[in-house]
């Protein structure tokens, strides 16, 4: 279940609805799905994207999303430092990311326009949708693990176009249990 947190003020929200309403305010799609129930969250992509096919179908109309795939993320993953470095400075897309989370935790901290900076934690059941043109990066948690579905309005992917303000390097960059609070701000150096 997420956990939004707004800390220029003191804000912590773990209710799923609360958080879908504070969401909307930034145009942020938020909804729980079934996980258990439904596949093992471990299975190939393939029985994954079949699985959630009705889920994946209707964002595919609502969004004008044309394709689907699983990102799979472990700690030892091939240049997973270099892949993180494109996700966790600020950036905006010409689409909207959209993400399923099945395994693992991750960060995605939104800078909007008119407001204070908020952390979304996600984990497995969340899915979230973040419109394009929003200010954001994400981060991993410290397992460094996530497994998602991913939906794309180009067959080519997103790309991110980066922020010259570099409003990230002010926010920890990882989750990391439960001394530290999603979106707290770094110490000065």
């Amino acid at each position: 279940m997420a956990i939004v947190t707004v800390p220029a003020e003191a804000r912590r929200i773990t209710d799923a609805g609360e958080i879908k309403n504070f969401l909307a305010g930034s145009h942020i799609s938020y909804e729980v799905w079934p996980l258990a129930d439904r596949v093992d969250p471990a299975a190939p992509a393939e029985t994954i994207l079949a699985a959630y096919s009705t889920e994946i179908e209707e964002l595919k109309k609502r969004g004008g999303f044309v394709t689907a795939d699983v990102i799979d993320v472990y700690p030892d993953t091939l240049n997973l430092d270099a892949m993180l470095e494109r996700f966790s400075r600020e950036h905006t897309h010409t689409e909207d990311e959209v993400r399923f989370i099945l395994q693992g935790r991750g960060v995605f901290h939104i800078n909007p326009v008119d407001g204070p900076v908020f952390a979304i934690e996600v984990g497995a059941g969340d899915m979230i949708s973040v419109p394009l043109g929003t200010r954001h990066w994400f981060d991993l948690c410290a397992d460094r693990r996530i497994r998602a579905i991913r939906l794309f309005q180009d067959v080519t992917g997103w790309t991110p176009t980066y922020l010259e303000e570099g409003v990230h390097a002010g926010y920890q960059p990882l989750c990391l249990g439960p001394a530290w609070v999603p979106g707290e701000r770094r110490a000065a150096p």
